[in-house]
């Protein structure tokens, strides 16, 4: 079986969040199984600056880095790659959705016949959550393109049953199969040191307005002195800077530290208390998977697939619109932190492991290029 992912931005372009990291797994996880041949085809955007090139890692199947000449992911050489890749591969499949390499590669496909997964990593469900998202028209008349370009057999894979509802009801009827993103759970953690503080809060992801991180510097601001906020994660100039100058407000509660990953990302997650993301929208939110995998109590709201917390005793879900942010803090930093994230970290390393997720996708290849599927609607 062959299968040719289709992705705007791809490993080690960590720049783009969550997405590249779960990409990756599923591709190298595919490559291990037998009979199996996968390639990717992608641009070699390391960030927003045309400058911003990835340095080719080694990896155990073969991965074009086209050359990036504008925008996110702007590339003649990835388009002229195209025809000849998806000429060979049974199965092609497309993440991303507002970039270039989707509407070439939905009508290629359908010319020749090849079966499609397409993945749009949350971007549908951002315009459907976020009444604020930017260039909503634009992105409508997008997906109306993508709509009736891609196969009729094309099959939609979401993340949680909430982004399915969403997709759909923007799609109309399309396949679609539910399949969770997996994290690697360390196999232990490192000690936290004593602090002197009352709660060390921790914020990781992209920089962006979606994530709702203003909500959170103006919580932040209303607790006591004892909490503490450290930030992760890169994104616009402008918008980072904007943080920045908040940030200086703080007396040095709140505290910026850039893009992290490996080792870092790691000793972050063993400083935290509580991780925060008040986002406005998340497909899957794989960073709280994450915070939960290193035994870190999560705080996030209802526009993520995370209702489960509160049943499972790890973290708050909240409707962010109806809800002090400060005060639910509070609550949760009044309660024994290091219980909540010993059974989140117990939930997510059974729930949602790399080897589950790899082989439902290797399940979907196989029907699809069998030209046989069965809707996923677990």
């Amino acid at each position: 079986m062959k299968i040719l992912h289709v992705v705007p931005t791809f490993y080690p372009a960590t720049y783009w969040g969550g997405p590249i990291w779960s990409t990756r797994a599923i591709c190298d996880g595919i490559a291990a199984l037998e009979n199996t041949e996968l390639r990717v085809l992608t641009s070699d955007a390391a960030g927003p600056k045309i400058s911003d090139r990835v340095v080719p890692p080694v990896l155990p199947y073969p991965v074009h880095y086209a050359r990036r000449i504008a925008g996110h992911c702007i590339s003649p050489g990835l388009l002229a790659r195209l025809p000849g890749g998806i000429q060979w591969a049974d199965v092609v499949h497309v993440t991303g959705t507002y970039n270039m390499p989707t509407l070439p590669s939905f009508v290629l496909a359908r010319a020749m016949g090849k079966p499609v997964v397409w993945s749009p990593r949350g971007a549908l469900q951002a315009t459907e959550d976020w009444p604020d998202a930017p260039h909503q028209w634009i992105k409508h008349g997008f997906e109306h393109i993508a709509n009736a370009l891609r196969p009729r057999d094309a099959v939609l894979h979401v993340t949680a049953p909430q982004e399915a509802r969403q997709s759909v009801r923007r799609l109309g009827a399309i396949a679609r199969a539910i399949i969770p993103n997996a994290v690697d759970v360390p196999a232990a953690i490192p000690h936290r040191a004593a602090s002197q503080e009352k709660c060390r809060l921790m914020f990781l992801s992209r920089l962006h307005p979606k994530k709702g991180l203003e909500i959170l510097i103006d919580a932040v601001a209303h607790l006591p002195p004892e909490f503490t906020l450290d930030i992760y994660g890169a994104g616009d100039a402008a918008y980072t800077k904007m943080l920045q100058l908040r940030a200086a407000l703080s007396n040095g509660r709140i505290r910026l530290h850039g893009h992290v990953d490996g080792a870092e990302k790691a000793a972050a997650f063993a400083r935290a208390d509580l991780f925060v993301l008040p986002s406005h929208s998340e497909n899957f939110g794989i960073v709280v998977a994450e915070a939960l995998g290193h035994g870190v109590p999560v705080l996030t709201t209802q526009a993520t697939p995370w209702q489960d917390l509160n049943r499972r005793g790890c973290g708050r879900c909240i409707d962010l619109s109806r809800t002090d942010l400060a005060a639910e803090i509070a609550a949760l930093a009044a309660g024994d932190l290091a219980e909540m994230g010993a059974r989140g970290r117990r939930w997510v390393r059974r729930d949602f492991s790399t080897a589950a997720m790899v082989d439902a996708f290797a399940d979907l290849y196989g029907d699809l290029a069998g030209r046989g599927f069965r809707e996923v609607l677990a």
